[in-house]
């Protein structure tokens, strides 16, 4: 086994850059600007010339590399081939074989919201579990699937976008994808604000979030701690959607452990908790023990998960 290999995790405004041993020790991590002038057409070259940097900086040769993980925020099918990143300005793209043109490294590239759950599954909250749903709440919902310890990307490269499951047929305001009534509307840290200005819209009840301005996830989840009642309904309301879109989801994956990630997790037990009340109210009787955990690895859970895609 080569004895080092690269994670790379690119978003829409860094790309976080992981320097690993293939045992998982991350040696070192930075970022560079994700630019995405002319539909990002620099992106993997400016990727490619940081490792280029790094291995010359270490005196390591190509032939110590094992290769280059990356995860990219759009469906990527099994060949590497991304169809669409909006947030980065690609089109259809096969990343695996254009990067590994520029560096001469192997390479394998996966969604961004895959290879984190990946990243948990191998050296974070998850870890030694085989079987895994990971969601994302974060300003939208992300979500990834691992099957006996293998991603489930999909023929599309759309596995596991639970942030885009139906769960309201009322809705009238659309979602960033073009639908209406994702999960993403109600349960990302925008979507919990959204529920709440429209529910202050039309409440008389006393409430801490009235002189939040501008309100935020973590005030309402701060407001509910402290006993505010509407806050808590708030709570309440997206513990219920979420537990009963992941009961669904377990019934179709049979997971050992949920694992919850994203900004919006740093509400902690209030938020876990509720989740899995309802979770349990709901699934399938066989899926009811299904552990539940927060995720550990913050930011860093894409680079980790591109390495493990490597071995």
């Amino acid at each position: 086994m080569k004895k080092y290999a690269f994670g790379v995790d690119v978003g829409g405004t860094t790309c976080k850059i992981g320097f690993f041993e293939t045992s998982g020790k991350l040696l070192d991590r930075w970022e560079i600007r994700t630019n995405k002038e002319n539909n990002g057409e620099t992106i993997l070259d400016d990727v490619a010339r940081a490792i280029d940097n790094r291995l010359a900086q270490e005196r390591i040769a190509k032939d110590e590399v094992l290769g280059i993980g990356i995860g990219v925020p759009g469906p990527v099918k099994e060949d590497g081939i991304v169809n669409k990143c909006v947030n980065l300005g690609w089109g259809v793209l096969n990343v695996e074989e254009a990067l590994q043109n520029i560096t001469g490294l192997t390479v394998k590239a996966g969604n961004d919201a895959n290879v984190a759950a990946l990243g948990e599954a191998w050296q974070g909250g998850a870890r030694g579990c085989g079987n895994v749903i990971m969601v994302t709440l974060g300003t939208g919902v992300g979500g990834g699937i691992i099957v006996a310890g293998k991603m489930v990307p999909g023929f599309h490269g759309a596995g596991g976008e639970i942030g885009h499951m139906a769960v309201n047929e009322d809705e009238i305001e659309q979602c960033t994808c073009g639908k209406y009534g994702c999960l993403e509307q109600y349960t990302s840290a925008t979507g919990i604000v959204r529920m709440a200005k429209r529910k202050l819209a039309v409440s008389s009840r006393d409430t801490v979030l009235k002189d939040c301005e501008p309100l935020t996830a973590k005030e309402i989840f701060d407001a509910a701690k402290a006993g505010d009642e509407v806050a808590e309904d708030l709570v309440e309301e997206l513990g219920t959607i979420l537990g009963r879109a992941l009961a669904n989801a377990a019934c179709v994956v049979n997971p050992e452990i949920i694992l919850i990630g994203g900004g919006v997790s740093k509400a902690g037990d209030i938020l876990l908790d509720t989740i899995k009340r309802h979770f349990v109210e709901n699934v399938f009787h066989a899926c009811r023990e299904t552990k539940f955990a927060l995720a550990l690895l913050g930011n860093d859970a894409g680079m980790y998960g591109c390495v493990k895609m490597l071995l």
